[in-house]
């Protein structure tokens, strides 16, 4: 029976155990009770007492050898390695964020195994995490661990998927950040002449995300139609601890790919930029970078502008110039927000900013849809009349509505 002690952290009981591995290397993996402190220590003891009675450690695996055996970080890591073909590197980028920073620094201590794996474990992580980050983030965690151990289960190691049996957080209210139509004029106003004013203007005015504008290629422009296609991506990711450029001829979702108006003011502009473009390429001779050559935005040598440029120029832009603190991505949320001012319906703004779902655009913007709630207000009053209302209150009520 291996050796293993209480303890009391953030007010619960752990169970800490004690052995020496095949190895030769001391091990004291941490479990979870569950149970706070206060008026739990009988239970927690008993609990010690049958996990060292029942624990049994962990047979040594060959490396890359899928087994239950496995230590569950091991197996999270070798997942990674698995899933990497499957998905987009944005996608496999976050993947790496959650496994390597999180998951399996908690779990490599506590040092259980995939066939071990218990809802409760996986349960006392999400707590663990929570004490530092947001419901949104433990989320993301949660998904991920769902989607390594489904395939676990696919692969018959495990019986069933104990993420099943978890309570996961509960996702905090987002309440997006916006400017208001005077707030935009303000911006622009200090943004002419910047590397970054015709970037604002199109993700103020198409509600464009960072990577959609930055990818915007003169193909997707069509000047005789007038209209522009949102289509092609330019991001950045993080991969094996070095920042990657991602160009991709897709956007976040299906919903993302859309057509969109050419108002003729943008046209004009677009028009004087691709002059310029060329300008700049015949006076900067070999010098000129011709590798980003089809896109919108470019410097005088030719070079991408980078995502992490824009997000920082701006930041700076706004501090310089005495205005609202909000981020790049906010520019998204204020154009949604002026178009719900103007009596735009929900499912239109969902197909402009190009959400997959309308839940999505709903849980975003209802709470600044104060034109549909002052219609329903007035339908209702004009409907239904109130208890103890005046004559004089129901004759003005009537002829308000006639």
């Amino acid at each position: 029976m291996v050796a293993g002690r209480l303890q009391e952290k953030n007010g619960f009981y752990y169970m800490v155990l004690s052995y020496t591995d095949a190895n030769g290397k001391r091990k004291q993996p941490w479990v979870s009770t569950g149970l706070p402190v206060k008026g739990n220590k009988k239970r927690a003891e008993e609990m010690l007492s049958e996990l060292r009675q029942s624990f049994a450690p962990p047979k040594v695996v060959k490396t890359g050898e899928l087994s239950p055996n496995m230590l569950f970080s091991d197996y999270m890591l070798h997942w990674l390695k698995i899933i990497r073909s499957a998905v987009q590197e944005t996608t496999w980028s976050s993947y790496c964020f959650n496994v390597k920073d999180h998951i399996v620094p908690y779990f490599e201590a506590t040092e259980i195994t995939l066939g071990e794996l218990r809802a409760s474990h996986i349960q006392s992580f999400y707590l663990h995490e929570l004490e530092t980050l947001k419901a949104t983030s433990v989320l993301r965690f949660h998904a991920n661990l769902h989607k390594a151990l489904k395939y676990a289960v696919k692969l018959d190691l495990i019986p069933g998927n104990p993420v099943d049996k978890v309570e996961r957080p509960k996702a905090e209210k987002y309440l997006a950040s916006y400017y208001t139509a005077e707030e935009l004029e303000q911006l622009f106003e200090a943004a002419r002449g910047h590397k970054l004013e015709l970037i604002i203007q199109f993700a103020a005015f198409y509600g464009l995300r960072r990577g959609e504008v930055l990818g915007l290629r003169w193909e997707a422009v069509d000047f005789e139609a007038g209209t522009l296609t949102i289509r092609h991506i330019v991001t950045n990711v993080s991969i094996d601890g070095k920042r990657v450029l991602v160009e991709a001829d897709r956007a976040k979702t299906k919903s993302s790919l859309r057509t969109l108006p050419l108002v003729p003011g943008f046209a004009d502009r677009l028009r004087e930029l691709k002059a310029q473009q060329a300008a700049y390429e015949k006076l900067c001779g070999n010098s000129y970078n011709r590798k980003f050559k089809g896109y919108l935005f470019v410097d005088e040598m030719g070079n991408l502008i980078l995502p992490n440029y824009v997000t920082g120029a701006f930041a700076k832009l706004l501090e310089s110039h005495g205005l609202r603190k909000i981020r790049f991505h906010d520019l998204r949320h204020s154009c949604a927000s002026l178009l719900l001012k103007q009596g735009v319906p929900m499912k239109q703004i969902q197909e402009w900013l190009g959400h997959s779902d309308i839940s999505t655009t709903a849980n975003i913007y209802a709470h600044l849809d104060s034109q549909s709630k002052q219609l329903s207000a007035e339908t209702m009053e004009r409907t239904l009349a109130l208890p103890g209302e005046s004559s004089v209150s129901q004759e003005n009520r009537k002829n308000r509505f006639r």
